[in-house]
C-alpha cells in the first residue's frame, strides 16, 4: 500500500453531459471536466487550479449544458480520454494517495459509475471528504446546501463563474480552508 499523502488535499470538482430532461436515446451523462486545485493543510493556501478537459464517448454537450457549464462540444472535443484523465490524476496529483474532497457525492458517485462502465481503475484512494456534509454539520444547518449558498453564510466572495470545474473546485477549496481554520493543539506530532 502506498504512503499516504495528508500535506495536500486534492479538491475535484466535476462537470458532466447534461440535457434540460433526461438523456436523448443512446446518450448517457459523461465527465466533460475535471476541475481541481489542491489546498495546502497546514497553510491553508489554494494552488495549481487546473481545468483537464474529457472527450466524451456516448454523448454530445447540449445547448442547455452549454449554457449551464460554459463548455462547447469542440471545446471537449480537444480534450483527453477519460482513462487518460484516471492516470493524469494519479501519475501528477498522486490522486491514489491523498485525501480527497469533492461538494457533496455527486462527483464522487460520477467517477465510480463511469470507471466501472468502462472498466477502468478508478483513479483516487479510499480517503474522500465531502464537503458539502462537513460545512452543514459545521455551521449546524438543517439541511445541506449549495455551493453558492455555503459561500454566502461564510461571506467568501465566488471567483470565477459557478459551473466551470476549476472555478468551483477553487471555490469548494477557500471553503474548506474556512472550515480548517481552528488551530490544532499539537501541529504534526502525533500524542
Amino acid at each position: 500500500m502506498p504512503k499516504r499523502l495528508l500535506d495536500q488535499v486534492l479538491i475535484i470538482d466535476i462537470e458532466a453531459t447534461c440535457w434540460e430532461g433526461p438523456p436523448p436515446d443512446g446518450q448517457e451523462n459523461e465527465i466533460i471536466e475535471i476541475g481541481l486545485c489542491l489546498l495546502e493543510v497546514a497553510t491553508r493556501q489554494r494552488h495549481s487550479k487546473r481545468s483537464i478537459l474529457v472527450r466524451p464517448e456516448h454523448s454530445t454537450v447540449s445547448p442547455f449544458c452549454t449554457q449551464l457549464t460554459g463548455l462547447t462540444q469542440k471545446q471537449v472535443e480537444g480534450g483527453i480520454s477519460f482513462p487518460e484523465a484516471c492516470t493524469l490524476l494519479q501519475d501528477e496529483y498522486y490522486a491514489q494517495q491523498r485525501v480527497w474532497a469533492s461538494y457533496g457525492d455527486a462527483d464522487r458517485l460520477y467517477f465510480e459509475r463511469q470507471c466501472r462502465q468502462r472498466q477502468i481503475a478508478y483513479p483516487f484512494g479510499p480517503k474522500h471528504l465531502n464537503i458539502k456534509t462537513l460545512f452543514a454539520l459545521q455551521h449546524a444547518l438543517t439541511r445541506e446546501v449549495g455551493m453558492a449558498r455555503a459561500l454566502q453564510i461564510q461571506q467568501i466572495a465566488l471567483e470565477g463563474i459557478h459551473h466551470s470545474g476549476a472555478d468551483d473546485a477553487w471555490n469548494i477549496a477557500a471553503l474548506f480552508a474556512a472550515l480548517l481554520q481552528k488551530e490544532p493543539t499539537n501541529p504534526g506530532k502525533l500524542p
